[in-house]
């Protein structure tokens, strides 16, 4: 009977991150660690970590029931396509959810999620697709996040937000709390720099640092 074939999309800095916790994730649903590899479109080595690395092609010829994926890449945009690509071809999105990851009441989230290690979602929240939750991020009650959002570590998003498609937060960013019916919206592909503190809402394309969160001013 054929197996199932698992991949981490991405063999550099956050796909090793992640594979550690594909493979708990597998494991205890009695999924053999020879069953997960790297994808890369340049595999370099043949192995990082005890994982084979394959080229996406190469994933796909591997003889198995069905192949799951979950994309490892910051950017947004890049996400985007490598997940069109693995629908295209008949891939399944993987969502990563660490074991000590905190969801409570009422929280949908999109395919291809991967939620790292100590990643808090509180109540009422609604995710998009492919989001990113980097170490010691959360996420609190009555927010809204767009699909490939990013959030690199210790993020903390509080309540009443929207955070619209292909937003990147940077490490160690706090966004301020919204209010019922007026949220605070950071626009779509918005980059927030690694400490800002975001009190207004953020336009669309726009990169703001500091505390309080400004405009990068580019010079």
């Amino acid at each position: 009977m054929k197996k199932d074939i698992y991949g981490v999309y991405g063999a550099s800095g956050f796909g090793r991150e992640v594979m550690p916790v594909v493979r708990a994730q597998l494991e205890s649903s009695g999924v053999s660690a020879d069953r997960v590899v790297f994808i890369d479109d340049n595999p370099g080595e043949g192995f990082v970590n005890g994982h084979q690395i394959v080229c996406f092609h190469d994933f796909m010829e591997i003889d198995a029931r069905n192949r799951y994926v979950s994309i490892a890449i910051a950017s947004g945009e890049i996400r985007e396509e490598l997940a069109r690509k693995c629908i295209d071809s008949g891939a399944i999105p993987l969502n990563v959810i660490a074991q000590n990851v905190i969801s409570m009441d009422d929280v949908e989230i999109g395919e291809g999620a991967i939620l790292s290690p100590f990643v808090t979602i509180t109540s009422n929240v609604k995710i998009g697709k492919n989001f990113h939750a980097n170490i010691y991020s959360y996420v609190a009650h009555d927010c809204v996040i767009g699909d490939f959002v990013t959030f690199a570590p210790a993020v903390r998003c509080n309540g009443n937000v929207v955070i619209e498609d292909h937003a990147y937060i940077g490490t160690g960013a706090i966004i301020k709390q919204g209010r019922p019916g007026k949220p605070l919206v950071i626009g779509r592909g918005a980059v927030i720099g690694m400490g800002a503190v975001v009190t207004k809402d953020v336009p669309p394309g726009l990169t703001v640092v500091g505390n309080p969160a400004r405009p990068l001013q580019r010079g």
